[in-house]
Order: C-alpha cells, then structure tokens, then sequence
C-alpha cells in the first residue's frame, strides 16, 4: 500500500446515529493541511491507474456511495484499477451527536454543499478541500501510475460536483503529470446559470435570490474571489462534465427535489432541469462545449442505479 494511503487513520467501527444526523460516521481520516477529513475508502488496488472521488447528498452518507461506486467499478471491470474514494463533509449536527477529535472538519448545515467555509478546526472551502485531495492523488511522487481522476456526486453530491466544476482552481501539475480529470453530475436538483436568463417564467420580484449562489454567479463565496463571470464560463465549458440524468426522475413533488422559486425557474423536477442546463450551455457555446449529456433508461432519483447502469459505467470508466 502507498504512502498516502497509509496516512489514512481508521477507527473502529462506525457509530450508528440517532435522527437528523448521519447514520455512519466514515472511519478513515485523511489529513489535510488544514484538520482532518472523514472519508470512506475502498480497497487499494496493487496497480491504481484511476481513482473515483464520489460525492455523497444531503444525507452524507458517504459510505453507501462508496459502495455503489465500488459495485459500478467492479460490473464495468475496472475494480483492479480504481481507488474508490468518498469524503464525508460532516455538520456540526453530526459532530454533536458523535464526537470526535477536534482536527476532524465540520461546516455548518448543508454549506460544504455550495462551498463554503467549514467552521471547525480552521476556515477551509469543502472546494479547497476538494482542491487538495485531487491535487494528492494526481501527485505522481505518490501514485505513480494514476492517467485519470473521476469526480462524481449524485443528487446533492451532484449539486457540489457542478459548483465546484465551475470554480475550480486550475492544477497545472495534475496536466503535467499527464493525469486527466473528468466530471460527472448525476440528477441534480439545480445548477448554477452565468447569468439571469432562465428556461421558465417566473415572478423576479418574490424571487430576488434567483441569481444569487448558488443558483447564478453573484454573491460568490470566498472560495471564488478574483474571478470573474466570463473567466468563471470560459474555464466551465472547457471542462470535461458529462450530465447523467435518469429518464424517470421527473417527478416534481419529489421529497429530496429543491422546490425553492430559484430552483423552480430552471424546471419542474430534475430531468427537464438537467436538460434546460445542458441547451443552454449549447447556445451560450455555439462553437461546443467540452460536455456532454446521457440519459439512463428505467432509473429515477437512485444513486445505485445510476452509478451501476451501463450507461453511468460507460461514463465513469470510459468503456
């Protein structure tokens, strides 16, 4: 096992939850320059040549992806060569109710969802956070043989997955090294617009936040300072982000769909948001966009049978 991976300290077992919080709490930690992250790890294979970032939703429940992406990597046969990897961004609920070592990082309900600041042990964006494990895996000296690093999130991972697709810091090392990095983004509830044009009609005036972050590109957070709109556009669309969309996830009093009049001005439940985003990326882009979108047949808002279905195989590992 490599070096990095032995950084990784495991606890017991984990603690189940009482309700509102998070029912596991993931064992492994990964340091950070700035506390410690929980994470689910999967198996380290002898030779890693990929490694799958999958992102949790709401629930943080980080190991369930975990598996599930597992399960994706080892139906595509790919799992003798892909690190499966799944941060755990916990909140201050979770924390009241499992304590753990103060180094461990919290946010504050569901911030780390839109990048913001953690509150515990020190300020640090879930993006930075993002930034720094990606910039690890990517590190050769480390992981010699990585060609390709896959960000994924499903539901409100995916919500992060498109934020921080939109503000990332460039990594030049990640392209001198070779080391490809993809993004999939499967059935959100909502995206981030660059400017105020939006595919349904709707009251401006009783809907004031409809263009603030994270639904467009004003009041960005910290994470975001000294960049502008158009740097912000012109970086997203050069970005490899495939949009998976289930074709049954179109009902619109869905109890997990974001029915706030921001979210509602980009569609009525999540397929039509997803492929209102995606058009209008393509006439902002006429000259195209290094995007694409796949629809699953027969899958409605479930993680598992997105990440396992032929087609979220083809799209995490390229078959």
């Amino acid at each position: 096992m490599n070096k990095w991976l032995l950084m990784l300290l495991f606890t017991c077992a984990s603690t189940q939850a009482a309700e509102h919080g998070v029912k596991e709490l993931s064992p492994g930690r990964l340091l950070l320059k700035e506390g410690e992250m929980a994470v689910s790890l999967g198996p380290a294979p002898a030779k890693i040549e990929r490694v799958l970032i999958i992102i949790h939703g709401r629930l943080r429940n980080a190991e369930t992806y975990r598996q599930s992406a597992e399960r994706a990597a080892e139906l595509a046969g790919q799992s003798a060569s892909t690190l499966v990897i799944a941060p755990q961004f916990l909140n201050e609920t979770d924390i009241a109710l499992h304590p753990v070592a103060d180094t461990v990082l919290r946010w504050q309900g569901n911030d780390w969802m839109a990048g913001g600041l953690s509150t515990a042990p020190f300020a640090l964006s879930s993006f930075a956070a993002l930034d720094q494990i990606i910039e690890r895996v990517g590190d050769h000296r480390q992981f010699p043989d990585v060609k390709e690093i896959i960000l994924a999130g499903h539901s409100g991972g995916a919500q992060v997955v498109q934020r921080y697709a939109l503000l990332a810091r460039e990594q030049p090392a990640l392209t001198a090294a070779g080391v490809k990095l993809r993004y999939v983004v499967a059935n959100p509830s909502s995206y981030a617009y660059f400017n105020e044009q939006r595919p349904v009609a709707f009251n401006h005036a009783a809907c004031p936040g409809f263009n603030r972050w994270k639904y467009g590109l004003t009041d960005l957070p910290v994470y975001a300072s000294g960049q502008t709109a158009p740097q912000i556009e012109g970086n997203y669309v050069k970005r490899d982000v495939t949009y998976l969309l289930g074709q049954q996830d179109t009902d619109p009093q869905h109890p997990a769909l974001d029915k706030s009049c921001e979210a509602e001005a980009q569609g009525a439940y999540r397929l039509v948001r997803g492929k209102n985003f995606f058009n209008y990326l393509l006439r902002r882009n006429p000259k195209g966009v290094n995007q694409r979108l796949v629809e699953v047949p027969g899958v409605g808002h479930n993680g598992d049978g997105m990440l396992t279905s032929p087609e979220g195989q083809k799209v995490l590992f390229g078959q």
